[in-house]
């Protein structure tokens, strides 16, 4: 039970202000559907925590670190060029349309927490207690209760707050990351 405990709690702290609960923002301006937008959430926090729980060591002992740097730098560059990308408002889908609420938030949240400091938690909190189960459970409901609030407050005020703001601020947020990834690795 303590491994559940603190894994909830530790993430759930960790992921207040986070660029997560901006990304659920931006998602729930956009789709305005909050149950696919979390069930999003919630299978890519459970893939992205199962692995770095599991893998996590694993990859680090055989993956240059170098390398390692320059794949989550790079995630976090396109991340900001695909949030960049405006939406088309005509009867074109835009690229986030055409995937749907579900999956748009399942592949940027999965990307979102390559090298995030709750995957990075994940892989400690794996080590230091023998119930991976409850690790990733633990690190899964802190993520949900950081990030569900989120979208469904968002969803209250999508119409009101300004899309293309929030869109600036995400890809400003997720290049300064990539880049910073690169000068401080």
């Amino acid at each position: 039970m303590e491994a559940l405990l603190t894994s909830t709690i530790s993430v759930a702290i960790a992921e207040i202000g986070d660029k997560t609960q901006l990304l659920a923002l931006l998602l729930i301006c956009r789709f305005r559907k909050p149950w696919p937008i979390i069930a999003g959430m919630l299978a890519a926090t459970l893939l992205n925590h199962a692995g770095a729980a599991w893998i996590g060591e694993f990859i680090s002992r055989w993956m240059d670190p170098k390398v390692m740097t320059w794949l989550v730098a790079g995630a976090f560059i396109a991340m900001a060029a695909w949030i960049l990308v405006p939406d088309k408002m005509d009867d074109e889908e835009s690229s986030l349309d055409k995937y749907g609420p579900f999956m748009a938030t399942f592949v940027l949240f999965f990307i979102a927490e390559i090298g995030d400091k709750t995957q990075i938690a994940t892989v400690l909190l794996g080590a230091k207690y023998d119930s991976l189960i409850q690790v990733i459970t633990g690190t899964t409901l802190g993520m949900m209760l950081a990030n569900v609030p989120v979208v469904l407050l968002g969803k209250l005020g999508a119409d009101k707050l300004p899309l293309k703001g929030i869109r600036i601020a995400c890809a400003i947020l997720f290049a300064g990351l990539g880049i910073s990834t690169l000068i401080f690795a």
